[in-house]
């Protein structure tokens, strides 16, 4: 939990083709049939048909995909523009209603964010962990001071992250909750605002989006819930993240991790990938997209190999020397880690989420 008096500055603590199918074209030399989803679709380029421009640059993986790293951002942000009025409901999909409670337990029990801290929500979506985060402050704490930056790459995502906020919170209009579209890779740039991609009525009621650099140590705690392993770097992220905070600051993140027991991990991705995008299809008549996000989680690094990237990035994590102590100083609670084995994570539903932490010195 976060809890008031962290240590030095940790008292600041008070505390088109759709995407998926483009990618397909690319990574069957420009062949325009799509490759069967699942592990089978290779993440290296069949064939040797592909341009010679696109050879020479560094590539990195879309889902099983391999794509140029330059193309990698543009095909994310397809992704997440065509499912972006239907977030929420992909999200009760991906994890059966479930990322209801994860969510409250990361915010709640995890963070305990209070004391009219500054916040930044990265990948910021529709609002879930921003008004979650204002919630418990105001509820637990009587805690009206705390304020959360909503920060995504994807203006569509935003704007619809703004809209729920406008039609129900209470927070809108107020200092306590802004929004601004940034690079999760590149916090100290601006972006160039694009216009919506949808008509709605609404958005004309909306203030213009803004983009300005997060400068270095000015956020008391950053919180990422299921965006990172979106990132072409990661290891970027989390240096950006560590840029921003504040010595003391709390680094957060929630995302899917690699479920433990062997039946239980083939249950889940026999449904991940049998299921899901048939319910993208049902629900969102979108199941590239769907494809693309159940891909992604069997791509992101297994919860001891980011934890690892974390240490590497300067983040003191729980698991090593001193870090339960370090921890609960920062506000997070020793007690709390000590139940997770020592381990730099807690797994969530079997492994199906986790959480991980860690504190800049």
């Amino acid at each position: 939990m976060l809890r008031t008096g962290a240590s030095s500055l940790g008292r600041s603590l008070r505390l088109s083709p759709s995407p998926l199918q483009a990618a397909r074209c690319y990574s069957n030399g420009g062949a325009t049939g799509e490759s069967s989803p699942g592990p089978s679709s290779s993440s290296s380029r069949s064939g040797g048909n592909s341009s010679s421009s696109s050879n020479n640059d560094p590539e990195t993986h879309f889902g099983f995909q391999s794509v140029p790293e330059a193309l990698k951002e543009s095909m994310v942000g397809g992704v997440f523009s065509s499912v972006s009025s239907s977030y929420d409901v992909m999200n009760d999909a991906m994890s059966l209603g479930i990322h209801r409670l994860w969510k409250n337990h990361f915010v709640s029990t995890v963070l305990d964010p209070r004391g009219g801290i500054n916040c930044l929500d990265v990948a910021g979506g529709t609002g879930d962990i921003a008004l979650r985060i204002l919630d418990h402050a105001r509820t637990a704490h009587a805690d009206r001071e705390t304020r959360v930056s909503m920060l995504d790459i994807n203006a569509d995502m935003l704007r619809e992250g703004m809209v729920r906020c406008k039609r129900e919170s209470m927070y809108w209009g107020t200092d306590q909750l802004g929004f601004q579209l940034g690079n999760a890779e590149r916090l100290g740039e601006r972006m160039v605002v694009p216009p919506p991609t949808s008509k709605k009525a609404i958005y004309r009621q909306l203030p213009e989006l803004k983009s300005e650099p997060v400068p270095d140590s000015s956020v008391d705690l950053y919180t990422i819930a299921f965006g990172i392993r979106n990132c072409t770097h990661i290891d970027q992220v989390l240096k950006e993240a560590y840029r921003v905070l504040k010595p003391g600051g709390v680094f957060g993140c929630l995302e899917f991790g690699k479920v433990g027991n062997p039946y239980f991990a083939e249950l889940y991705r026999q449904y991940s990938f049998r299921i899901l995008p048939s319910l993208g299809h049902l629900l969102a008549s979108d199941s590239a997209s769907y494809q693309y996000l159940v891909e992604s989680i069997e791509r992101f690094p297994s919860q001891p190999d980011f934890a690892q990237m974390i240490r590497e990035a300067g983040f003191c994590t729980p698991g090593v020397g001193q870090g339960s102590q370090i921890i609960e100083e920062a506000g997070l609670g020793q007690e709390y880690w000590a139940k997770a084995g020592g381990k730099d994570w807690e797994d969530l539903s079997g492994g199906i989420a986790s959480i991980w932490v860690g504190v800049k010195l």
